[in-house]
C-alpha cells in the first residue's frame, strides 16, 4: 500500500514544514539571484541552525533542512539582516516566480522580474501559496517546463506576451504593459473562482472550463521550448548542477567565494556568474554526461515522514545502468514530490518494496510490485530493461 498526504502547501520562511530531519525552512531570493554574502550566509545559517544540508527546489528557491522550532525565530532575524526576508507571511507567499537565469543587465527579463517582483510585494491579491509566475523572455524559452501559472514569455516573432499556464496562447503586450496584463490575469483567477478550487492552480481552472476574457486571452503563440540546459560554460558564466538538488553547506560556501553572485534555476542548477572555467568540487556535477543526471530521487526516507523507503541511495547505484536517453525517477511514495512527470522507469516506494512503473509517473499502473532495493542493485538491467 502506498500512502501519502497532499499537504497543499508550500514552505517558506515564516511558515516552514514540519519533516522527518526537522523544519524545512524555503528561501526565496530577488530574482532568483544571490549575491556572495547572501550565499555565505544561507551556508552558516544551515550549518548553526540546520543539519548542514540546502536543498535547490523545481521553484529555483532554497531550502535549509533540520531546523529546531526553538532556532526558527534566529533563523528569520538573520535572514532579514540579509535581506532575504518579506515584511510578513503574506507577501512573501505572494512573492513567487521564478525568472530564467541567463539575463544580461538591464534586459526584459531582468527589468520585468524586477517590476514585478516590486509590485507582487505591493498588491495583496489573495492568490494561493502554489499560485506563481515565470518571467521567460530571454533569446530563449527555458522554463516551459518550469512550473508557473501565468508566465511572461516571447512569442513566435519575438514579441513579448503574456500567458495563462494551460493556455496556448497568450496576449502580445508592449513591454510597458507586460507586468499590468500578468496582474490584471492574476486577479481575474482570483475574482473567476480559480483560487478556490482544489490545489489553485491556472492550468487546472481553465481545463475545467473557465474561459479567458477577450482582453486577457489574445492569440499569439509561444516561441519554441529549448531542452533542459546542461552543466558547462556559457554565455556569462557557468552551470552547475548538484546531485538530486541537494548541496551541504560548505559546496554553498566555496561558491561563494568565487564569484559576486549566484543565481538559481528551476533544474535544480545553479548559474554562476562570470565564471570562465568549470569549478572543482566534490559537491558540484559538471559534466553533461555525468550518469547522476539521468536520475531523479525525492528526500526519501527518513527524511521525509511519508516517505516508504530510502531513494537517493538507491538512485546513485542505478545510475550508471541508466542509457543516455533514458530516465529514472526513485520516488519514497506516489506523491512525487521531486517530479511529476512520466520517465523511462519509475520506482515508487510502498509497504511491501519498490513497485516499477515504465513510461510513467508515480501514480500509473505498476508493472512490477514489491521489488527489494537490493534486488534491484544486483541486477538493474534485468529489470530497468529498457532504461
Amino acid at each position: 500500500m502506498n500512502r501519502f498526504a497532499i499537504k497543499g502547501w508550500c514552505p517558506s520562511a515564516y511558515r516552514p514544514m514540519q519533516s522527518g530531519d526537522g523544519l524545512v525552512v524555503r528561501i526565496r531570493p530577488r530574482g532568483g539571484r544571490l549575491l556572495a554574502v547572501q550565499a555565505s550566509g544561507i551556508a552558516d545559517l544551515a550549518e548553526r541552525h540546520g543539519n548542514g544540508a540546502i536543498d535547490v527546489t523545481g521553484r529555483a528557491n532554497l531550502q535549509i533542512r533540520g531546523v529546531s522550532a526553538e532556532r526558527h525565530e534566529s533563523l528569520l532575524h538573520t535572514l532579514a539582516g540579509l535581506g532575504l526576508l518579506d515584511s510578513d507571511e503574506e507577501t512573501e507567499a505572494q512573492r513567487n516566480l521564478v525568472v530564467a537565469p541567463f539575463w544580461n543587465e538591464g534586459d526584459d527579463a531582468h527589468s520585468l522580474s524586477a517590476e514585478l517582483e516590486q509590485l507582487l510585494a505591493a498588491t495583496p491579491l489573495g492568490l494561493p501559496t502554489k499560485f506563481g509566475f515565470a518571467v521567460d523572455c530571454g533569446t530563449e524559452r527555458v522554463l516551459a517546463q518550469a512550473p508557473a501559472d501565468i508566465r511572461i514569455e516571447r512569442g513566435t516573432q519575438g514579441e513579448l506576451i503574456v500567458r495563462a499556464d494551460g493556455a496556448a496562447r497568450g496576449r502580445s503586450v508592449e513591454r510597458a504593459e507586460a507586468v499590468a496584463v500578468a496582474l490584471s490575469l492574476a486577479k481575474w483567477f482570483v475574482t473567476s473562482g480559480g483560487a478556490k478550487e482544489g490545489r489553485g492552480r491556472m492550468a487546472a481552472h481553465i481545463a475545467g472550463g473557465a474561459r479567458l476574457p477577450s482582453a486577457l486571452a489574445g492569440g499569439a503563440a509561444t516561441a519554441p521550448a529549448t531542452a533542459t540546459p546542461a552543466p558547462g560554460l556559457r554565455h556569462g558564466g557557468a552551470l552547475v548542477a548538484l546531485a538530486f538538488g541537494q548541496l551541504q553547506s560548505q559546496t554553498l560556501k566555496y561558491l561563494s567565494r568565487l564569484v559576486p553572485a549566484l543565481r538559481m534555476t528551476p533544474w535544480r542548477m545553479i548559474f554562476i556568474e562570470d565564471a570562465s572555467e568549470m569549478p572543482r568540487h566534490d559537491g558540484l556535477v559538471t559534466r553533461a554526461d555525468d550518469p547522476i543526471l539521468r536520475v531523479i530521487a525525492c528526500t526519501g526516507a527518513p527524511a521525509c515522514p511519508q516517505a516508504h523507503a530510502e531513494t537517493r541511495g538507491l538512485a546513485a547505484a542505478l545510475a550508471p545502468s541508466v542509457g543516455a536517453d533514458a530516465q529514472l525517477h526513485v520516488s519514497g511514495c506516489a506523491k512525487g514530490c521531486a517530479y511529476r512527470g512520466a520517465s523511462s522507469i519509475t520506482l515508487v516506494g510502498t509497504d511491501d518494496g519498490f513497485d516499477l512503473v515504465r513510461d510513467g509517473g508515480t501514480r500509473d499502473v505498476p508493472a512490477m510490485h514489491g521489488l527489494d532495493p537490493a534486488r534491484l542493485c544486483a541486477d538493474p538491467a534485468a529489470l530497468l530493461g529498457a532504461a
